[in-house]
């Protein structure tokens, strides 16, 4: 029981620095996303039946600050964790450049993933022109910190 307390103060500080902290003293395409690499860790080494649930929670919750449409982030955060839980199995999921790598592609796969949701269900144009220049900062940033934080193990993880 404890460790979904500390599995949930992670969570917390994430959010919390995410959402408040680092938009004051960061610049928008430098800014790491931390509840995308939460989102990975998930998907790679916690495939629970709940984690599905609190991926679903995370993008609700970044969709509800972010003031963009709300579902948006947690559609494509809950796409990346089905498709990582899948892979999971398949891979040695303790390698650090692994994690490190899915960090970096999973960032990609989501901005692309919101980009086709926003061309489909939004009337505004030129969103492509705000989204793609950011892309590739955001991915190297995301990779940065997925590298630094790579040997924290959350206390609930099961073995593969």
């Amino acid at each position: 029981m404890i460790a979904y307390f500390k599995i949930a103060a992670v969570v917390a500080v994430a959010c919390l620095l995410q959402m408040t902290l680092l938009p004051r003293y960061l610049q928008d395409p430098f800014q790491p996303n931390l509840i995308i690499i939460l989102v990975v860790y998930l998907g790679l080494k916690l495939p629970h039946r709940y984690s599905g649930v609190a991926v679903l929670l995370l993008g609700l919750l970044q969709d509800s600050f972010s003031g963009i449409y709300l579902g948006l982030h947690a559609f494509s955060y809950l796409c990346i964790y089905t498709l990582l839980s899948e892979l999971a199995d398949r891979l040695y999921t303790d390698n650090r450049v692994l994690f490190v790598l899915v960090v970096f592609i999973a960032t990609l796969v989501s901005a692309l993933l919101n980009l086709l949701m926003l061309l489909v269900f939004s009337v505004s144009n030129g969103l492509y022109a705000s989204l793609l220049p950011a892309l590739l900062p955001q991915a190297l940033i995301n990779a940065l910190v997925a590298s630094l934080v790579s040997g924290v193990r959350l206390p609930v993880e099961e073995a593969r």
